[in-house]
């Protein structure tokens, strides 16, 4: 890192004085590319003058450009936070002035101010990231994913390489924090688990889906307004480092997520993004999740190192110890463990919604498993939102063969990807729980057949009790399912009465 002459120590000054801004308090953050100063409702973000090996902001008309493009990038990710671009002057007088007429001495973004303690990073930390807000985050990237513009991949393929070159080398230089033959068995598997992605990457550049991401998708970068998250902050200073497949950028966050032990929120943000995105394609494409999650676990150790070379002496200990478990994790993404499929069946009201959604993210590899619901894929192939009533006929033996074909396919698909899947559906019939032991075992996956029992009365008083969820199962259907002839069923049986804590113990216990 280079840091240019021109000397900016003037204008910071002037900015981290409450007079800027008659005389609102201000508080200042400053990173390792900008200064961010808070006044009153506004935020006044200026670029340092520095040089790096990934940016460079060493000039005037470098810092201008690079806050026009911060400003345009940004505003598809939060339209309602960035403003303008505001010079910064020298007045006639000799005294420098926000937007006034004098000469340009500096450039700054113009943002909306917000609570900046609930940038989903500092939610974390306060352990107040719950599963609505997970399912919140992922429809919130999934929306921005679709209005994003599409670019050619083949740069960022290409690219893929010399990140991991560059972290290696970085990794290499440090064998005190790095253990060397960890980071040699990590570059060696990274550079093999890219040379077995090229085809599917490339097929997805075809398919449109590499695109100008945000590229700094972590907790950090995302705040809480109004209640929905929103991300900012998104890479301005290089597409190339931008651009990724949309799943690449949604790693980035995962594996944030992961790091931070939410392994929960991890996975509902996977399964809710797929099932908003419903791009059959991604389930092939999860193939590259363990490398995208490294690649970025990695990349994320070996900036936090470079940061902690240049820390002040109490901030470096903690940084190098922070960039000690993103290489570590890095370590065990790049290894993911085989798939497993999972089928957990039984009548309505035998809870297994919910033990498919607490038992998937225990499931290797991470996030956790994708779960394939029979109740939300019905309400897709109807073109139907997840709480709205289906009518009868959608219910009838041919609609449900087409729901289950279509469980059944998704789900040799995921695994195929190497990634676990769990399929929750009433399975009532021995042909249905045959053919998903059949799609296990043709893509060579282990397989458990799950089936929750409980008594009528339980179950009925469980659908009773249900707000807006994808089934439509109510007492009527619950008695009605007593009449149902399983016939014969070698799934493992499980008795659901209990609490689901009983229900969750008893399936870990079958599973391991």
């Amino acid at each position: 890192m280079r840091q240019n002459g021109d000397c900016q120590s003037e204008v910071l000054a002037f900015l981290a004085n409450p007079a800027t801004y008659g005389g609102a308090p201000v508080r200042r953050i400053d990173t390792h590319s900008a200064a961010v100063f808070l006044a009153g409702d506004r935020a006044f973000k200026v670029k340092r003058a520095v040089r790096y090996s990934y940016l460079d902001f060493s000039t005037l008309a470098q810092r201008r450009a690079a806050c026009a493009a911060e400003l345009e990038i940004n505003r598809a990710f939060a339209p309602g936070l960035y403003l303008r671009v505001i010079p910064i002057t020298r007045e006639p007088n000799g005294a420098l002035r926000l937007g006034g007429h004098g000469d340009v001495v500096e450039w700054a973004v113009e943002m909306h101010r917000f609570d900046e303690t609930r940038t989903l990073d500092r939610l974390a930390d306060d352990n107040a990231i719950d599963l609505a807000l997970a399912d919140k985050l992922a429809r919130a990237v999934a929306a921005t994913h679709n209005r994003i513009p599409v670019l050619e991949g083949a740069p960022w393929i290409a690219a893929l390489s010399s990140y991991i070159a560059e972290n290696d080398a970085a990794f290499r230089a440090d064998p005190d924090l790095f253990d060397p033959a960890q980071t040699a068995s990590l570059g060696r598997d990274s550079r093999l688990a890219l040379n077995r992605l090229r085809p599917l990457l490339a097929a997805r550049s075809a398919a449109g889906m590499v695109r100008r991401g945000h590229g700094d998708l972590h907790l950090g970068n995302v705040a809480l307004l109004d209640g929905n998250p929103v991300l900012f902050d998104a890479v301005e200073f290089s597409p190339l480092i931008a651009a990724g497949d949309v799943l690449y950028d949604l790693a980035f966050l995962l594996m944030d997520l992961v790091e931070r032990s939410l392994a929960a929120a991890a996975n509902v943000v996977l399964n809710r993004y797929l099932t908003e995105t419903r791009r059959m394609s991604d389930l092939d494409a999860v193939a590259a999740l363990p490398f995208f999650m490294s690649l970025r676990a990695a990349i994320r150790a070996n900036v936090t190192a470079s940061r902690a070379a240049i820390a002040r002496t109490p901030d470096r200990a903690e940084a190098r110890s922070s960039a000690k478990k993103y290489f570590a994790l890095a370590c065990r993404l790049i290894q993911p463990a085989p798939p497993l499929l999972v089928g957990i069946g039984g009548l309505s009201g035998t809870g297994k919604s919910r033990l498919a959604a607490t038992l998937a993210p225990e499931l290797a590899p991470a996030p956790g498993a994708i779960v394939l619901r029979s109740d939300v894929e019905r309400k897709a192939m109807q073109g139907r939102r997840e709480d709205e009533r289906l009518p009868p006929q959608a219910y009838a033996p041919e609609s449900a063969a087409r729901v289950y074909a279509m469980l059944v396919e998704k789900a040799g698909r995921v695994i195929a990807a190497g990634h676990s899947a769990i399929v929750d559906a009433v399975f009532a019939r021995p042909q249905e729980r045959d053919a998903l032991r059949n799609i296990a075992q043709a893509r060579g996956a282990t397989f458990h057949g799950l089936f929750l029992t409980a008594d009528m009365a339980t179950r009925v008083a469980r659908v009773g009790s249900r707000l807006g969820d994808a089934s439509d199962a109510d007492g009527a259907v619950a008695r009605a399912q007593e009449r149902y002839m399983l016939g014969h069923n070698d799934w493992q049986s499980i008795d659901a009465c209990g609490a689901p804590e009983c229900t969750l113990a008893r399936a870990r216990d079958l599973l391991a």
